[in-house]
């Protein structure tokens, strides 16, 4: 029997498509990412699904629009380095093909000038002075939107955007999350900007108190209690005034517990009761003073294996983690680059309000694109404010941006510890399947069946490089 979805496609679907669609699994799509266009990195990115296409036209417009049929895509860009019919790619046997239709100022693939190419996994294509990614493989849902501009969309609120479906996703249901009082436990890689997704939360709560952030993993294990609950005047030596604490400061608002697995237990315990309670009870009082406040945490740790070694109370994290995100490195979200360039720009390079800034050149927005940024997000926005000093007013080159983003290298890169006979199996195994996949770690989760987090932790683990396997 043939299923009603079928009928309706004009196919017969295989029981595993069926189900997929049903249950609304995600499934792998060729995508093209508009990343950068270097003389107006203020319009931002775009991503285009290339899944059903046969063809994609790319070209000079007076505006960036995108036309879509059944078959084929034109892309055009106010770009006048780029000629109206600059290149096409082509569907052929299943590969994608890259030819340059006899475009001005030609065409190149990872700064390789090509009149005719293959693309594979994470290519940079460069035609005139935009800068397109090609990505095989991007997991996405039957809902999730084929086409994605956010042109001109300069105003959209840091942490909240992106063009990966699978993060969009979990933002919109954070969106969601965020106008509760539901607590959001944020987990991330160092730098990769949970601080600026704990204030988007807080923004879009519309909560009238203030966001106050606390580093517990700065704060002296002797003074955690008296900094985050307070104390009364004359509690201890030195205690000369009341001090309201970091918690009460938060009253009406959102208070976010930055590294929240360096809290020693004694302070978890407390802090349990806080979140309990509603209360606060500060050193040397004695009564509780109540609280009106949202909790929004944050770690790089593996609190999973914290609470399963002990060193983190299972009952606290229950009451941290009403709503679960995580926030991908920044080598994973090469379709974002461009996007977190853009909106970077824009803060760093804003002047004045004088003559808008021109941008970037070819070459550094390329060394940009490529480089793997193990810092994440911290590394990019400092590599950008160097360059706006060095730069002011003129165009970015490669001379304005740090030496190892120039070269590639990264520094002080760690060197893989010894492994043992199972440790080495295990890293063989992982690195035929990153070979076979070109790097995509969301295909190598899938054919291993294990989470992208825990083949994250691999990779780190056996100092391996993605960028390798493209």
């Amino acid at each position: 029997m043939i299923d009603s979805m079928g009928d309706t496609l004009g196919v017969t679907l295989s029981h595993a498509d069926v189900v997929r669609r049903r249950s609304g699994l995600s499934e792998p799509h060729p995508v093209l990412v508009l990343a950068l266009e270097c003389s107006r990195p203020g319009a931002l990115s775009a991503r285009w699904s290339l899944a059903g296409l046969a063809a994609i036209h790319l070209g000079r417009g007076h505006e960036r629009k995108s036309d879509r049929t059944e078959t084929e895509l034109t892309v055009r860009v106010p770009d006048r380095w780029m000629s109206s019919r600059h290149a096409r790619i082509e569907n052929s046997f299943g590969r994608w093909v890259l030819v340059d239709t006899d475009s001005k100022n030609g065409t190149a693939v990872n700064g390789q000038p090509t009149r005719r190419a293959v693309l594979a996994d994470g290519d940079v294509i460069e035609l005139g002075h935009t800068l397109f990614l090609f990505q095989d493989g991007v997991p996405m849902c039957d809902d999730d939107p084929r086409d994605v501009d956010l042109a001109g969309a300069t105003a959209a609120m840091p942490g909240l955007v992106t063009l990966m479906p699978d993060y969009g996703r979990e933002l919109m249901r954070l969106r969601e999350v965020a106008t509760s009082e539901i607590s959001v436990l944020i987990e991330g890689e160092t730098g990769t900007g949970k601080e600026v997704l704990a204030r988007a939360v807080h923004t879009v709560s519309g909560r009238p108190g203030a966001f106050v952030a606390v580093n517990c993993g700065a704060l002296p294990p002797n003074l955690v209690e008296s900094e985050l609950f307070g104390y009364r005047k004359g509690a201890f030596s030195g205690a000369n005034n009341d001090h309201p604490g970091l918690v009460r400061s938060a009253d009406g608002g959102t208070l976010f517990l930055d590294e929240i697995g360096d809290l020693p237990g004694p302070s978890q315990a407390a802090l349990l009761r806080v979140l309990q309670e509603r209360e606060v009870m500060p050193i040397g009082g004695t009564r509780p003073v109540p609280v009106d406040l949202r909790v929004i945490a944050a770690t790089h740790r593996d609190l999973d294996e914290m609470i399963a070694s002990g060193q983190f109370r299972h009952d606290l994290f229950a009451r941290l983690a009403g709503f679960r995100i995580e926030v991908p490195a920044l080598c994973d979200r090469r379709a974002d680059l461009g996007l977190l360039i853009g909106l970077l720009h824009a803060r760093l390079f804003g002047g004045d309000g004088a003559a808008p800034h021109p941008g970037f050149d070819v070459e550094a927005a390329r060394m940009l694109l490529r480089y793997r940024w193990p810092l994440n997000v911290r590394e990019l926005e400092q590599a950008l404010a160097t360059s706006a000093v060095l730069a002011k007013t003129s165009e970015v080159t490669p001379e304005h941006l740090p030496e190892h983003i120039r070269t590639g290298r990264v520094p002080g890169a760690p060197k893989p510890a010894a492994l043992t006979e199972a440790d080495q199996k295990q890293r063989d195994a992982l690195v035929d399947v990153l070979r076979e996949h070109q790097g995509n770690i969301s295909a190598v989760a899938r054919v291993m069946g294990k989470d992208r987090k825990q083949i994250q932790r691999w990779i780190k683990r056996f100092g391996l490089d993605t960028g390798e396997f493209k």
